[in-house]
């Protein structure tokens, strides 16, 4: 192996151990899904790099498969997140909904279309 085959997988390492810790750590689950799509986009960083190194055409199928599971992940905890209404306190605001839609669900709420 040369050195820049040893840096680059060194690297990938201690990027894939910092989001091991994020992952573990949390504290809440944005940080547990940001951690979760960063340690899958260093997997296919690695397997580029092997296929790079390696001159290894035979790991671009199992690269494509890892970039669309990270991607349809972070979409799909995208719009769960986004879907979930946090409401705080007793006022019957939303947070996180930007103002014109935080009215739209008040005005469906008192029947008014």
């Amino acid at each position: 192996m040369t050195v820049v085959s040893w840096l680059a997988y060194g690297m990938l390492g201690a990027g894939a151990l910092l989001a091991l810790v994020r992952l573990g750590a949390g504290p809440s689950l944005l940080d547990r899904v940001v951690a979760t799509d960063t340690l899958l986009v260093i997997i296919a960083a690695g397997l580029a790099v092997h296929a790079g190194l390696e001159r290894d055409p035979t790991v671009v199928p199992v690269l494509v498969v890892v970039s669309l599971l990270a991607f349809v992940g972070s979409v799909s905890v995208a719009r769960y997140i986004g879907g979930m209404l946090v409401r705080f306190g007793d006022d019957s605001q939303d947070a996180g909904l930007p103002q014109a839609a935080a009215e739209r669900t008040a005005r469906t709420a008192q029947g008014d279309r």
